[in-house]
């Protein structure tokens, strides 16, 4: 049996963003799955991504919005639903609502999101995305 404490938990920011990383290959034994729970804020966009070789889950907790799909394609997305991604498939989102958007992904296998997260914010910085 593994506990994480929360005061175990990294954290990483993006623009208007911020996601904990509850269960990490940074922190944790798992090899299997990754296991973050995100927060963003009102008109903040998780860009258009992909993990070409890990499946992910979204379920959304509180707020709404609209999820970024391929071929520049929107859907709805609120609490309470589920979203799954397969390997590969295109994704973001945009928090559209007046309050913070929060949703646990699961990633398996797991992913290290700190690249994607320093581009994020660099990018929001006004530099260029690597």
């Amino acid at each position: 049996m593994e506990i994480i404490r929360h005061d175990q938990v990294p954290m990483l920011t993006g623009a208007g963003a911020v996601s904990y990383q509850l269960v990490s290959a940074e922190h944790s034994a798992s090899t299997r799955v990754s296991v973050t729970r995100v927060v963003l804020e009102p008109g903040a966009i998780n860009p258009r991504h992909r993990h070409p070789t890990s499946e992910q889950i979204w379920v959304a907790l509180s707020g709404e919005g609209v999820l970024l799909l391929a071929d520049d394609k929107t859907l709805s997305f609120t609490a309470g639903d589920v979203a799954r991604f397969e390997d590969g498939e295109t994704h973001g989102f945009q928090n559209t609502g007046v309050v913070p958007f929060e949703y646990l992904a699961v990633t398996s296998p797991p992913v290290d999101f700190r690249p994607a997260y320093d581009a994020w914010r660099k990018a929001a910085e006004g530099g260029a995305a690597e």
